[in-house]
């Protein structure tokens, strides 16, 4: 199974901006769709964003967040800007051969997981 790391987590300021990178360790079709979860403390893990062919994004951060990806399409990126103390949480990465369309946010569509890394943000 191909292993997906992340990184790019760490405090911030509300207001401020962090960019999240997951790499996969190779380019295969499991990883044509990679998407962004997050758990906050007490909280059900939910769906960020996903790349496929098109962009996916929950309401709560459409307009600040934005997900994309590099050429060989092993990497995806997180950039998350005017963040807000809502926004701490363990931040996951996640692939799948494709992106569902009604489906591209939910977690039980994903079999493959990074290990997480943290976002705190400070009022």
């Amino acid at each position: 199974q191909v292993q997906l790391a992340e990184s790019g987590g760490g405090s911030v300021e509300a207001g401020g901006s962090l960019r999240l990178s997951c790499a996969a360790s190779e380019r295969t079709q499991g990883v044509d769709c990679m998407a962004w979860f997050r758990q906050a403390p007490g909280k059900e893990r939910e769906g960020v964003a996903a790349i496929g062919v098109i962009t996916y994004y929950a309401d709560s951060v459409r307009g600040r967040f934005t997900i994309s990806r590099d050429n060989t399409k092993t990497t995806v990126y997180l950039q998350m800007n005017s963040l807000e103390p809502e926004d701490t949480a363990m931040y996951y990465c996640a692939a799948r051969p494709y992106c569902s369309t009604y489906r591209a946010l939910r977690e039980n569509e994903y079999a493959n997981w990074g290990q997480g890394t943290r976002v705190t943000v400070s009022s």
